[in-house]
């Protein structure tokens, strides 16, 4: 009976320690994933402050024609202001705050390609090598935000799977920071980021 017993015990104990082991293994996963994506979020808060930080260099290389037209430097000033001052937590990286994060962006972007078509009634400016300079490296910020985007997304998509994966989900649901993450998403009709980049019409 004794030998009975501590057989039945030592079956529970090993059983609840390959639990336990899976438990562990299963969270720190879950904990890998995570910071994989919080880090990758960093990488696309960079590249959009990067093309916010290009805008007043474009916006004071046109100041000085005094024919160009003020409410468009104010309407790009202001979307910029708009557009760094919307911060997400890295911790609350929901569907729901992406895309209040993405609209503010794209608003942005509209405003941006607004006033680089507006430059083009403005050979004067759009010639001299200081806005070429400035329309190159922007391109280039536009072209690295789609890669980073595109990078979070695939982070984003292997967390996902994981933590809903049965009966991962279980362990995923007890902690709030493993809450299933947000996509970046194209705008309709728009499969890529906006070309901003001219053709020269002289």
């Amino acid at each position: 009976m004794k030998k009975v017993f501590l057989i039945t015990i030592s079956t529970i104990l090993i059983f609840l320690f390959v639990i336990g082991m899976w438990i562990t293994g299963t969270y720190n996963q879950l904990v890998k994933l995570n910071e994989n994506i919080k880090t990758q979020w960093g990488q696309v808060e960079t590249v959009y402050q990067r093309r916010a930080d290009l805008i007043p260099n474009l916006v004071n290389t046109v100041k000085g024609s005094a024919n160009f037209e003020r409410k468009t430097l104010h309407k790009i000033i202001e979307e910029r202001a708009k557009a760094t001052s919307t911060n997400i937590n890295s911790n609350d990286l929901s569907q729901n705050q992406i895309n209040k994060f993405q609209k503010v962006q794209e608003e942005f972007n509209n405003s941006v390609n607004r006033f680089l078509l507006i430059v083009e009634n403005y050979p004067d400016i759009k010639s001299t090598q200081n806005f070429y300079e400035l329309q190159n490296q922007l391109e280039g910020t536009e072209n690295r935000i789609n890669v980073e985007r595109n990078r979070f997304n695939d982070k984003v998509n292997n967390f996902n799977i994981y933590r809903n994966q049965f009966p991962k989900f279980i362990i995923a649901n007890f902690f709030p920071q493993f809450k299933e993450k947000g996509y970046f998403q194209s705008q309709i009709g728009s499969k890529k980021a906006p070309d901003v980049y001219f053709h020269n019409n002289e």
